[in-house]
């Protein structure tokens, strides 16, 4: 099943749901303009405003085409936060039924009606308002027998920037700003850079190119890079001066000691193209046995069990959003080993960013974006 399809059955689900959630709230509003309003709005979004979002690709204008899609994709994020807010609200309603005098329950109907209308909204608005201010997070991340050298060295994370329909060229400019002025040894863009091609995204991609670190900026690959033409952005990726690393590794010399910093294609890359299956032993071949700490960047979480298993220190990561936005932050944890943050594996340290942009929806309700400032410290031994 292609990449398309397989996003379009859950797209069919969330549009039949503005049917329940029209079922369920408007015979309690009260009736006249404002329940006709709503209706409309809520009969647009099951059959034109929340479709338009994910087929908009072949659209000259591409202005229009962006416009359409900041409509659409806020709209899916309202719906599907709407559709929680309205089961919530019918589970009050049902305890209220079960416990309370049906007339004193039935005075619930329009306050829960207009209230879960309400949340909602400011729930999306708020969302909308964290998702375009990622907060830079400083975090340590301790290696057992860390050489003096490398106290202290740091590395600037970004990942799942997800540059597209409603993530241009000035979010770009303005994370591209903000890492810079952490000053970090090492830059690592930890896949998902994009959605959509090299012809419709280079120039909002282009202040890439201004970043700065004393031993380079490394990339890796995400899944979306697959669905949108790896091969081509690998190429552009490389043109704006990333190192990017398939199953490979450099070594980083750094005050006299040496860091190994490896990098792996995503944890899906051989769905796409066998011949660049994931694989972080390989990642390894050829490096120094003495290296001070052999670091990983993999998009998914996934990697872990096999970074551990090759022996790495620290993973670093993105790719599950931390859900992205409530309730959904509750659900990823099901379908990933780590959700976000620092984790630990074995001997392994694995850290998971929530991401720097967003995916679809414009909403990080709850689950801030952030830029990672990562710091080595030496573990502490225990006596």
């Amino acid at each position: 099943m292609s990449p398309r399809r397989r996003f379009l059955h859950p797209l069919w689900l969330l549009v039949s749901l503005p049917g329940y959630i029209g079922l369920r709230l408007l015979p309690a509003l009260t009736s006249g303009p404002v329940s006709l309003v709503i209706g409309v709005l809520v009969l647009l979004a099951a059959c034109t405003i929340i479709p338009l979002s994910v087929g908009l690709g072949s659209m000259r204008d591409r202005v229009m085409a962006d416009r359409l899609a900041w409509v659409g994709l806020t709209a899916m994020g309202f719906f599907s936060t709407l559709f929680i807010m309205t089961l919530l609200r019918d589970l009050v309603l049902l305890l209220a039924h079960l416990t309370w005098p049906a007339a004193r329950a039935r005075a619930l109907l329009t306050p829960t009606a207009e209230g879960t209308l309400l949340l909602t909204l400011l729930f999306t608005v708020v969302g909308l308002i964290i998702a375009r201010r990622p907060r830079t997070v400083a975090v340590d991340i301790p290696i057992q027998d860390l050489p003096a050298a490398l106290q202290g060295f740091s590395i600037a994370q970004i990942s799942d920037l997800h540059v597209g329909p409603t993530i241009k060229r000035g979010f770009v400019m303005d994370i591209v700003a903000r890492v810079n002025r952490l000053e970090a040894d090492l830059i690592a863009v930890t896949g998902d850079l994009v959605d959509g091609s090299v012809h419709d995204l280079s120039a909002h991609t282009a202040p890439l190119a201004g970043l700065r670190a004393r031993h380079g900026v490394y990339f890796v690959t995400g899944n979306h890079e697959y669905y949108s033409g790896e091969t081509e952005w690998t190429a552009e990726i490389r043109r704006l001066g990333l190192t990017v690393l398939k199953n490979e590794h450099v070594v980083v010399e750094h005050d006299g000691a040496s860091l190994v910093l490896a990098g792996v294609t995503d944890y899906a890359a051989h769905y796409f193209d066998p011949q660049q299956r994931s694989d972080p032993q390989a990642a390894l071949h050829g490096a120094p046995e003495g290296a001070g700490a052999r670091i990983l960047l993999a998009h998914q979480p996934s990697t872990a069990a096999a970074a551990a298993a090759a022996g790495y220190d620290v993973q670093i990561s993105g790719h599950t959003h931390g859900g992205q936005f409530w309730p959904w932050n509750f659900f990823v944890r099901y379908f990933q080993p780590f959700t976000s943050g620092l984790n630990r594996l074995q001997n392994l340290m694995v850290y998971v960013s929530p991401g720097t942009g967003y995916w679809g929806p414009p909403n990080r309700f709850i689950v801030p974006g952030e830029i990672t400032r990562i710091t080595l410290v030496a573990a502490l031994k225990l006596s």
